[in-house]
């Protein structure tokens, strides 16, 4: 509770229950990436009365205190996910939505030699591989 207070505040954001509550199930072993009707469930199963729209308002701030990052895969819902400050790149398995977390030191090296060829730096950038399960013969 207390590194969940810290992280607010240091955030600049005030301190109340609909931001603790939030925090605390992106910080809860299991799923990283939810959506804001994940959020809301969650909270519902642990019968919090936060109401949708405080769900979304929240996502929102903690979007913008760096708190979040949010990603918009094609074809589904905005999921977040905490930010950590750990560069990595997704696959979205296209039949179930599933969001599958990697890091490649391969792939990295490859976009910066080919960012250089062209003349050029990365600055950012974002990576996602939309998959589907090998077929068994």
């Amino acid at each position: 509770m207390e590194q969940e207070t810290q992280e607010l505040r240091k955030a600049g954001l005030k301190v109340t229950h609909p931001r603790m509550r939030i925090l605390q199930i992106f910080e809860e072993d299991g799923v990283r990436h939810l959506t804001a009707e994940d959020v809301y469930k969650k909270l519902l199963a642990y019968q919090e009365d936060i109401g949708l729209a405080t769900v979304y308002r929240v996502l929102t701030q903690f979007e913008a205190a760096g708190i979040l990052s949010k990603h918009n895969f094609e074809g589904g819902q905005a999921v977040y996910e905490l930010d950590r400050g750990q560069h990595h790149d997704h696959m979205i398995d296209v039949d179930s939505g599933k969001v599958i977390e990697f890091v490649s030191e391969e792939i990295e090296r490859l976009q910066r030699e080919i960012a250089s060829r062209h003349g050029y730096e990365i600055q950012d950038h974002s990576l996602v591989l939309y998959v589907r399960p090998k077929r068994t013969k």
